[in-house]
């Protein structure tokens, strides 16, 4: 089976993006590595200097904020276009800034949506996964709404976005993960999961409904819906193979809590496997050497992952 092929952009070039997908790929084996981004990185290009690069323009630190919106963006299309035209197998996407690519016109929240437009994706689910904590097993998550006020999460929440969404993320566990029989619990919206209607009633009217339509797949077990203060353990505890979650926060609490440079973005639902660290742009330390690289090491060796099992049943 040929090596896969993987697609790094650079993210924002004011942040630690470059410097981390240096230091990790400076470690990384089985994996053929194309760099989207664009020339003026410095370091970077010292370090790698046989890795294959795709430029998408010239960074001048003079331009600003906009400039690094329009850089950070337009790696983004174009590491699209290369696994769309198959010239990478996936990609993997250092941290951008969400003020500087709104500063360059672009209207999308955050990766996850600019990917699904770019793709033409129905939808997609944001997923992260920790492979490695220090408290047992993995902890892998799926969040039902992402870059969302916490103010719009019970209306947007609906019964056929909740299946849709954890659909999607069953079909990546099966198909990305290899879990052939995948174990979800979801994690209550309101406190002690609405405790039978007393604190909120969406565990019943909308939680409890989506669950017996993803009931009717038969190679799945849907273990219930716990509170959001105890659902986490069964997935440290080995008892299930992802946390579906209502909103942003009350996953990635945890997740970055426990494993920060573990944890790794998953965008499920694309043609290809997308994969990011689940850390910001962390300007403040960028330059300084100072950077953790564990994250993106996960990102890569996991999108490298997924793209063998993909190809495996191409």
């Amino acid at each position: 089976m040929k090596t896969p092929r993987v697609g790094i952009t650079l993210g924002d070039p004011r942040g630690i993006g470059p410097e981390v997908t240096a230091a990790a790929l400076a470690e990384a084996d089985g994996i053929e590595a194309v760099l989207v981004g664009p020339r003026g990185l410095g370091e970077i290009e010292d370090r790698l200097p046989g890795v294959a690069r795709d430029r998408v323009g010239d960074w001048d630190p003079a331009g600003g904020v906009k400039l690094a919106g329009e850089l950070s963006g337009r790696a983004i299309e174009r590491a699209v276009e290369l696994a769309q035209a198959g010239e990478v197998d996936g990609i993997v996407t250092a941290p951008i800034s969400k003020t500087a690519l709104r500063a360059a016109g672009y209207p999308h929240p955050g990766h996850t949506e600019f990917l699904q437009e770019l793709t033409g994706s129905r939808e997609v689910t944001m997923m992260m996964s920790a492979e490695r904590t220090p408290l047992g097993g993995p902890l892998r998550l799926a969040l039902l709404t992402a870059h969302l006020p916490l103010r719009d999460v019970p209306t947007t929440l609906d019964v056929e976005l909740f299946a849709c969404r954890s659909r999607i993320a069953i079909d990546a566990l099966r198909d990305w993960w290899g879990i052939e029989r995948p174990r979800l619990a979801f994690a209550g919206l309101n406190p002690h999961a609405g405790e039978g209607g007393l604190f909120g009633d969406e565990e019943i009217e909308v939680f409890e409904p989506a669950l017996e339509r993803l009931a009717v797949d038969p190679d799945v077990d849907l273990l219930g819906i716990f509170p959001g203060d105890t659902v986490f353990l069964k997935a440290l505890g080995g008892q299930a193979d992802l946390i579906v979650t209502p909103y942003h926060d009350v996953g990635l609490a945890v997740l970055k809590t426990i494993a920060m440079n573990e944890g790794v973005n998953v965008t499920a639902g694309l043609p290809f496997p997308r994969t990011s660290p689940d850390h910001g742009t962390a300007m403040d330390i960028a330059g300084r050497g100072i950077a953790d690289p564990g994250a993106m090491r996960a990102a890569i060796a996991l999108c490298a992952r997924f793209c063998t099992a993909r190809m495996a049943t191409a």
